[in-house]
């Protein structure tokens, strides 16, 4: 069974829930956000609670619940506060820096700049050439993009050179000795 999807989601006031069978929208001070939930759960709205359980004849009913109500957890913290991730670069001129149309234009050691053109809903903010900082209501897509951006260069374990997270701790190893 699962303990994730015994605990109901309390709604805060300023959020707004539409429930349709197994459609769910979401709106909140920074967008909507919709999703179908799986056959195999049910959601039900109890005053300002959200309750999930598995159908019965699934035998994946509680794993899907659990996920089920993380996903609309996330969902909900999405659209009151939103996600954030912050990106440095560490290297001997490796920049950032956003242009107008949302296009992050990377300078990464390469013989070319990389651009990344950034989604709907995505905004980046950048407060120095080494630093981006990501922010959006969609918690797998704020992610997907911070992956993105690490994976034209990653952090490299002889001086760390590359694109990492703010909290990423990169392990360095030891040159080789004669």
């Amino acid at each position: 069974m699962s303990r994730v999807a015994k605990c109901p989601i309390v709604i805060p006031s300023d959020i707004n829930i539409q429930l349709d069978l197994q459609d769910i929208l979401i709106k909140g001070k920074y967008g909507h956000l919709s999703r179908t939930i799986h056959q195999s759960v049910k959601i039900e709205q109890l005053d300002d609670k959200i309750v999930f359980s598995p159908r019965v004849g699934f035998a994946d009913g509680w794993a899907q619940a659990g996920t089920s109500r993380a996903l609309v957890n996330s969902m909900i913290i999405g659209v009151s506060k939103q996600f954030s991730k912050k990106l440095q670069l560490s290297g001997v001129g490796y920049r950032v820096s956003i242009t107008e149309g949302d296009i992050i234009n990377m300078s990464l050691g390469y013989s070319h700049m990389i651009t990344y053109s950034l989604p709907k809903g995505i905004f980046v903010e950048n407060p120095s050439p080494t630093e981006i900082i990501i922010r959006g209501i969609d918690k797998q897509l704020v992610g997907q993009i911070a992956a993105n951006l690490r994976s034209y260069r990653v952090p490299e374990p002889y001086k760390g050179k590359g694109v990492r997270y703010s909290d990423e701790v990169v392990r360095m190893k030891e040159a080789k000795k004669k």
